[in-house]
């Protein structure tokens, strides 16, 4: 489920959906380049998409994560056409897409998605702040444990692909760095971890792990957003478009 959209209300959500193209995304697939014009906005349904901040000589640091909480494209949203940030597929799976010219008149059209969209960038904003004190206070472990919790809560089901080269450059450590916190996991039973596949076996294990930001994220996230059944009971039109935008790519 597209957990942002299916917070719309339903006869908002059903004027989106003309608009709206299914795509399977890959790792590393970029989606938007430093100072490229946006010429596309992505409602992410399984995948997992990382916007990259540059940190000179090459070096790229996650700054935020998006999934089916959110979208690609809040510098449309804001105002502005470019961005100097490059964002790539962090998990591969499926999205939404939408061209940049009717996301704006959607946007012209649609209080409600504006008021979503408001709310959202609030959420996103505390991920991005909270993620900064993180990297610069808690311990290694803490963080890839509130990373591999925030991914598992954006995709679907327990399993997911995510190599340890990916998952150190997300964070600034270096691989052998994030090759024995791994390791630590799957020797305390929290996942398992083989040839890039992610098993998360207990979910509360990992999250006593993390710090304290991965639950602030979590919790303002919730607040703002709602719960991820909201707006999508069954036999209503809200429920049955969420299983539309839901269903896999053949």
């Amino acid at each position: 489920m597209i957990r942002l959209l299916a917070a719309l209300p339903p006869e908002e959500y059903e004027r989106l959906l003309p608009l709206l193209r299914q795509v399977r995304l890959e790792t590393q697939q970029v989606l938007s380049w430093p100072g490229a014009p946006i010429s596309r906005v992505y409602f992410p349904i399984s995948s997992v998409l990382s916007v990259l901040v540059q940190m000179g000589n090459g070096v790229e640091v996650e700054a935020g994560m998006v999934g089916n909480e959110g979208v690609l494209g809040l510098p449309l949203f804001l105002g502005a056409t470019t961005t100097p940030h490059r964002a790539v597929v962090q998990i591969p799976g499926a999205s939404w897409w939408m061209p940049a010219g009717a996301f704006r008149e959607a946007l012209r059209r649609s209080a409600p998605l504006r008021e979503l969209l408001a709310r959202y960038t609030q959420a996103y904003l505390v991920q991005v702040a909270q993620a900064v004190g993180c990297s610069r206070t808690h311990a290694i472990e803490q963080r890839c444990a509130r990373w591999l919790l925030m991914a598992h809560d954006r995709v679907e089901g327990d399993r997911f692909l995510l190599t340890q080269e990916l998952l150190a450059a997300m964070l600034g450590l270096r691989r052998p760095t994030v090759s024995k916190v791994m390791a630590g996991f799957q020797r305390r039973g929290l996942l398992e971890y083989r040839r890039g596949h992610v098993v998360v076996v207990n979910r509360s294990g990992l999250e006593a792990a993390a710090c304290i930001c991965y639950a602030i994220i979590a919790e303002e996230t919730e607040r703002l957003l709602g719960s991820s059944t909201e707006g999508a009971a069954p036999g209503n039109s809200a429920g049955s478009t969420a299983a539309s935008l839901s269903s896999p790519i053949p």
